[in-house]
């Protein structure tokens, strides 16, 4: 009896199946249905994900793949974590959607939350990153406009200074204050009295600010530009610049905020802070919301009418934003953010020691760059056949975005991995530009915010 109950051990062992697999038919229909029918935004990998948990995901034939890049720093808590589906499955039994005509239980909450965190004193909720900015936009015209404009004519002060090297998105609006040339010139003309100014060059900046200037959009951090942070001397006088001359200044932190750096946003470094903050990729851990934060002096100047959404903060999307806030502090990820950052550098930096093609590591906490002087892209491609995600920007600098979560085992896992990709890598591959990182090329591989 106890042989038969050994054998039957070992066969429940056996049998148990390969979580989470899911039977792939030899043509998969799902690529093909993909192929014919979707517009040809993205250059897709030939594989399906089916599912995730923790810091893995998982393709159809079951392959294990260790994720460090997060839906493109979205995915901050991992993937299936248990408080944000039980929050999910809760509030999709209650109310998925409720218009904004009226309130909802976790609205105003979470926008007290996100107020407290920023520093900041009003929230609009909006779908989408790009969205968000967008919106910043039309409030830095908005607050603009003095009574001596007349309301049929554009603003004496109207026009808005961006960064070279910025992405802010896909919209109209947005991807006018986006710098990059194959972003911009296929939909012009663009939104009129916009102007670019090199990255942390404090001279540019001046020379071009005055009196016309309503706003100065920023990334703190620029993340598709290859993972560039705004050095403290220029964010200090875009503030001072914008304070003089009544403009607003617009801190991006679509990418880099809510928790990326180990601080809450990349701009609480410095001791000033921005007229208004736009937040989105990880915020709803994956459900689709942006916001606007912003200061009491720019929230007075909106009335009812002139902005709005149907789907921004609806009660689903809003209480999942308010547990993923509450997991932060409650795991003091924050923490877990730091040590694994520090962890993850330095293994880089012991790396960068044993191959020469690594020009520079850049970036803060778990946002970081391995800048290359060869094509990245191939490393990309080699480390999805070792079971590892992550991508290209600016064609040589490799990003990495782990979740919040990840531990320390999972951080050496990684540098395991990674070496071996970059040894198994062929380098027969088009060198870098020179000035590479002070004038960008292309954007590989972009996020659609």
């Amino acid at each position: 009896m106890r042989a038969l109950n050994q054998r039957k051990a070992v066969s429940r062992v056996v049998q148990k199946p390969k979580y989470p697999r899911i039977p792939t038919p030899k043509l998969d229909t799902r690529l093909t249905d993909a192929e014919q029918f979707l517009l040809p935004t993205y250059k897709r990998q030939p594989f399906v994900i089916t599912a995730g948990r923790g810091a893995y995901v998982y393709d159809s034939t079951g392959k294990k793949y260790l994720d460090f890049l997060g839906g493109i720093a979205v995915n901050a808590l991992g993937h299936a974590h248990p408080r944000i589906v039980k929050v999910i499955r809760r509030e999709a039994a209650r109310a998925i959607h409720l218009s904004n005509l009226y309130h909802n239980a976790y609205q105003g909450p979470l926008a007290r939350k996100l107020a407290e965190v920023s520093g900041m004193d009003r929230v609009f909720f909006s779908n989408s990153g790009t969205e968000a900015a967008d919106g910043a936009l039309k409030l830095a015209r908005l607050c603009a406009r003095t009574a001596s404009d007349a309301p049929d004519k554009p603003a004496a002060k109207y026009r808005i200074l961006a960064m070279q090297n910025s992405f802010h998105g896909r919209t109209f609006g947005a991807v006018s204050v986006t710098s990059t040339e194959k972003y911009r010139l296929p939909f012009a003309p663009l939104v009129p009295g916009v102007e670019f100014v090199r990255f942390n060059d404090i001279t540019d900046l001046e020379s071009k600010f005055d009196d016309t200037v309503c706003s100065v959009i920023l990334e703190t951090i620029q993340g598709e530009g290859g993972i560039h942070s705004v050095t403290e001397a220029f964010w200090n006088r875009a503030r001072s610049l914008a304070s003089q001359h009544g403009a607003l200044l617009i801190a991006d932190e679509i990418q880099c905020g809510l928790g990326r750096t180990g601080r809450y946003f990349a701009y609480q470094r410095f001791s000033c802070k921005p007229d208004i903050v736009l937040v989105a990729k990880p915020l709803a851990a994956g459900l689709p919301l942006g916001a606007i934060l912003t200061s009491e002096a720019v929230a007075s100047h909106v009335s009812p009418g002139l902005h709005g959404t149907t789907f921004g903060g609806g009660p689903l999307i809003c209480a999942t934003a308010l547990e993923f806030l509450n997991i932060i502090e409650s795991e003091t990820l924050l923490g877990n953010v730091r040590v694994r950052g520090t962890e993850l550098r330095e293994g880089l930096a012991k790396l960068a020691a044993k191959f020469d093609f690594i020009r520079e590591i850049r970036g803060e906490g778990l946002i970081l760059g391995v800048e290359l002087s060869i094509d990245g892209n191939p490393f990309v491609a080699e480390a999805l056949r070792q079971g590892l995600l992550i991508n290209c920007t600016h064609d040589f600098t490799l990003r990495l975005l782990p979740p919040f979560i990840i531990t320390r085992a999972q951080v050496r896992d990684f540098l395991r991995l990674f070496e071996l990709v970059l040894r198994k890598t062929p380098k027969s591959v088009s060198a870098a530009p020179a000035q590479a990182t002070a004038s960008p090329r292309g954007l590989a591989q972009s996020a659609w915010r």
